[in-house]
């Protein structure tokens, strides 16, 4: 089992921005598709960005054009930068591996990181 560990929430004003790090554990990282997820208080946790080994990027349609996922292979660490947010963002934000076809998540959840955004 891989163990992340994710940083960078905080609370912010709606159309603020934050960056979001998660670092796993293990040598394999660089091979591993990568994803955020979140949840909101009440509602089911849902994927929000995927990277793939060979930095293809695919975004949940709530955040598209307003988030980017980046990865850096060599700190085990996957980034989400955060733009133009909004107080429907607030939630709890995760990273885990995922399957590359299904973006299913793969490992245990850490922590997360929460992410408040006020309007």
């Amino acid at each position: 089992q891989v163990q992340f560990v994710e940083s960078g929430g905080g609370l912010v004003q709606a159309g603020g921005s934050l960056r979001l790090s998660c670092v796993a554990s293990g040598s394999s990282f660089k091979i591993n598709t990568m994803g955020w997820y979140r949840q909101a208080p009440g509602k089911q946790r849902e994927l929000v960005a995927v990277i793939s080994s060979g930095d293809i990027t695919n975004y949940g349609d709530s955040v598209k054009g307003r988030f980017t996922i980046s990865r850096d292979n060599a700190k085990n660490t996957v980034y989400l930068q955060m733009n133009s947010l909004k107080p429907e963002d607030t939630a709890v934000y995760y990273c885990n591996r995922c399957n590359r076809i299904t973006w299913v998540p793969l490992d245990s959840w850490g922590r997360g990181t929460q992410v408040t955004v006020s309007s």
